[in-house]
């Protein structure tokens, strides 16, 4: 360990982190390498606690299904969710996670761990002082996407509650031209093209009327103040029905770029949500999101495909170019994982293991300072693709990095070739 490396380090508290976050930040995006790994979660449920004890945030947001959340969110409000058969607490609980988080992310404790502090911290909050919690994901799944059906019906609904009838196109040709869910969920369509609606005469049609409607909510918002709630209800289903539709076009898309798309589409899901909660919560506080390194970071977002390299701007890159100082990213990264997953000594985690803590939280510029002297520090290439490695070259991106050494193999679906 070098004295510049030793100047850049410190080891992790909750406070030592939030010391690098500039102090007009209003969306505070804490990224992880690898999703699955109880360590990150952690650390970002120790983070997210101070951060609302000490310095005033009201809101978490995560990288998971934007309407799932909502039953999460209620739960944490004080809500009751699944009724007398849910079992008592632990079982509703279970239910929340069951049904308020995708990906498979309510399996790992980490996210029932946050969930029960909300709900406890809001048990005696005061009413200006209730934590919420958001997903900002899109309904995407790894096999597909949800119908978009859902989600414009409701916005349907709740525009023809408050607005003359002509005005809004009908519902019965809405109904006919979302058919039924299944032909939007078609796991097939995910790898072939052909098998994705999102380009038929319905779908086109669709498209429009979701504009329509969409238009109709923001040329009278100001009629839709007196209840707040289901003005951002209606808000999130406007955008993820309009985000949905894009999402199944660029599905059933054939060109060279369809990744490519795909990976746009939901990045620009993720980057709309998370503006239109800053907007929302401006008056309670900062909000810390939580979600992928690849969506949070500042630069453009590379993945390795094969013989291809997909190329996207990340939904950080978006925010940052949207919300400027009041974006704060710190990127997150590990050294070795068990059983045999480590770092070459020329990498840069290779370098950040031999630093003398478990969890370290490292000052960006004196960490590049200290990659500069020493001259030829690399990427780290990943064991298999289940997570990357932070790129020396991006430093001067990040406001904050934190290295934890040690991590568990993960379970499941992001486990890599053992799982």
């Amino acid at each position: 360990m070098t004295a510049s490396l030793g100047n850049a380090a410190r080891p992790f508290t909750p406070a030592a982190l939030a010391d690098l976050v500039p102090a007009d930040t209003r969306l505070l995006a804490l990224g992880e390498p690898t999703h699955g790994a109880e360590e990150f979660l952690g650390l970002r449920n120790e983070l997210f606690r101070h951060l609302v004890t000490e310095h005033g945030y009201r809101s978490i947001a995560v990288e998971s299904d934007c309407l799932a959340a909502l039953t999460v969110d209620a739960y944490v409000g004080g809500g009751s969710v699944g009724g007398a058969d849910a079992g008592g607490a632990d079982g509703e609980l279970d239910a929340v996670l069951r049904e308020g988080l995708s990906h498979g992310f309510g399996a790992y404790a980490g996210n029932r761990e946050l969930i029960g502090w909300m709900r406890e911290f809001n048990a005696s909050a005061g009413a200006g002082e209730r934590i919420r919690f958001y997903g900002v994901d899109g309904p995407l799944e790894y096999t597909g996407a949800a119908a978009p059906g859902p989600a414009l019906l409701r916005l349907h609904d709740f525009l023809a509650d408050r607005l003359p009838a002509e005005l809004l196109p009908g519902r019965e040709e809405l109904l006919l031209r979302c058919g039924p869910d299944e032909r939007w969920t078609e796991p097939a369509a995910a790898r072939d093209p052909g098998r994705s609606v999102g380009r038929t005469e319905d779908a086109v049609r669709l498209r429009l009327l979701a504009d329509e409607l969409s238009l109709l909510l923001a040329a009278h918002r100001p009629q839709f103040h007196d209840d707040e709630d289901a003005l951002w209800r209606a808000e999130l289903d406007a955008r993820t029905a309009t985000g949905l539709l894009r999402y199944h076009a660029a599905t059933a898309g054939d060109g060279p770029d369809r990744l490519n798309s795909l990976m746009r589409q939901r990045d620009l899901m993720i980057a709309d949500n998370l503006e239109a909660i800053v907007r929302r919560e401006a008056r309670r506080g900062p909000t810390l999101a939580f979600a992928h390194n690849r969506h949070l970071q500042r630069e453009a977002s590379r993945i390795p495909l094969g013989d291809h390299q997909l190329l996207w701007w990340s939904a950080g890159s978006l925010l940052e170019s949207r919300l400027g100082d009041g974006y704060a990213f710190l990127a997150t990264t590990f050294g070795h994982r068990a059983p045999d997953d480590h770092p070459a000594p020329d990498t840069l985690e290779g370098l950040l293991a031999t630093l003398p803590y478990p969890r370290t939280v490292l000052d960006p510029e004196q960490l590049a300072t200290a990659v500069r002297e020493l001259g030829g520090v690399k990427a780290r290439v990943p064991a298999d693709h289940t997570y990357f490695g932070l790129d020396p070259a991006a430093l001067g991106q990040v406001d904050g990095v934190l290295f934890v050494r040690d991590i568990a193999r993960q379970q499941g679906l992001f486990g890599g070739a053992e799982a």
